[in-house]
């Protein structure tokens, strides 16, 4: 089912989400595989979790591990690309083989620092309340690179957003199952709703 912009889902964990996520239509899928970063899972977890499902893009979340590490698991979890949390140099950029994404902070000043051209793109998650600045900011950076803005779990949040930005896409957090094989997907549907297109 098309949607009004591509979808990424974040910190995919149990195959109850990345099953429902990759049905419903979600672009890209992200497993957090630094052991530094909170939920983090390991590399046979992710390579079984893959396996169950097609049609997306597999992307790995890392903050403090070395360009070598990160092209390891790459190369063993068979990633699309990567999701780096905190900034690195061009150098340390150059030495990572898959694309990177940059996460960034939601913050008008932030946001006018430079950013290396080999990005694939910005994820950037908004707090509750954005101010103005920021919103002008991030319409600015919308239009100059592929940006991916996160709403949270809120679908007329994720609508208006997806109408009124030229984005490259949205992200949104997965979840946790209740115990295995049993997830409550209300929010996560009434997200993907809103953005179908009609």
């Amino acid at each position: 089912m098309p949607h009004l912009v591509p979808l990424l889902i974040r910190g995919i964990n149990n195959l109850s989400d990345a099953r429902y996520c990759a049905g419903m239509g979600a672009d890209k899928l992200t497993f957090i595989l630094d052991p530094a970063l909170p939920g983090h899972l390991d590399t046979k977890t992710v390579k079984e979790l893959a396996g169950w499902i097609a049609g997306v893009e597999l992307i790995g979340e890392f903050d403090q591990l070395s360009s070598h590490e990160i092209n390891a698991i790459s190369a063993e979890c068979a990633l699309d690309a990567v999701l780096l949390h905190t900034p690195r140099t061009a150098a340390e950029l150059a030495e990572i083989a898959p694309p990177v994404y940059l996460e960034f902070p939601a913050d008008a000043p932030a946001l006018a620092q430079p950013l290396p051209d080999s990005l694939l793109g910005l994820v950037v998650e908004l707090p509750a309340t954005a101010s103005a600045e920021t919103l002008a900011a991030l319409r600015q950076i919308a239009g100059e690179r592929p940006l991916w803005l996160g709403p949270g779990l809120l679908p007329a949040r994720a609508h208006e957003l997806a109408t009124q930005l030229p984005l490259a896409g949205l992200s949104f957090p997965s979840g946790n199952e209740v115990k295995p094989g049993l997830r409550d997907f209300d929010q996560l549907e009434a997200v993907f709703e809103a953005l179908e297109i009609d």
